[in-house]
């Protein structure tokens, strides 16, 4: 902590926690939405994660603080569905996804953007959430793959053979494809 922060009132640690947290907030529910499986369990996933945050902010030096909030939310994540003791490989389909576009697509291409969403969040949801987590974080967050390990607590090959393989089973859902996987 900085020295400086040592004298720093409730408000205006609160105001510093606000400042650096808050602007993640869309992004940790949908990570977490991805990893429980329904809106319900990732809107407290996420209330539980920045408690903690807020709890622990003081050992927040700045380095990252998406990262760092990413992997509290995965922790609480997990633990959500330890203590419900879920199965984490069936999931619910999101029901939005956010889709940015400069301009405002026909009934037609609605249609087929929408069956395009849909089966890739099949996709997703026939993945190990090993995999599924670094597809999320990487292809929907856009976190680097050292951001991904820090959060996920593995080393960088570990990420990249996730994604790899992540990718290539994605794939082969998306296209009716089944290979076996070397190992």
């Amino acid at each position: 902590m900085d020295p400086g922060e040592l004298h720093l009132t409730e408000k205006e640690r609160r105001a510093r926690f606000e400042a650096a947290m808050l602007p993640h907030l869309d992004a940790a529910y949908n990570l977490a939405r991805w990893l429980v499986g329904n809106p319900h369990d990732a809107e407290d996933a996420v209330q539980d994660a920045y408690l903690r945050a807020l709890t622990y902010f003081d050992a927040f030096h700045g380095e990252d603080g998406r990262g760092w909030l990413f992997a509290i939310v995965r922790n609480a994540c997990y633990q959500r569905l330890r203590k419900i003791r879920r199965s984490v490989a069936v999931f619910e389909p999101v029901e939005s996804l956010e889709a940015a576009a400069d301009h405002k697509p026909g009934p037609e291409a609605l249609h087929l953007r929408e069956a395009d969403r849909q089966t890739i969040e099949r996709g997703l949801e026939c993945l190990p959430p090993e995999y599924r987590e670094v597809l999320v974080l990487r292809e929907m967050e856009g976190m680097s793959y050292k951001q991904i390990a820090r959060i996920i607590e593995a080393p960088i090959g570990t990420v990249m053979s996730r994604l790899a393989r992540g990718r290539r089973r994605l794939q082969e859902i998306l296209t009716g494809e089944t290979r076996k996987e070397t190992v």
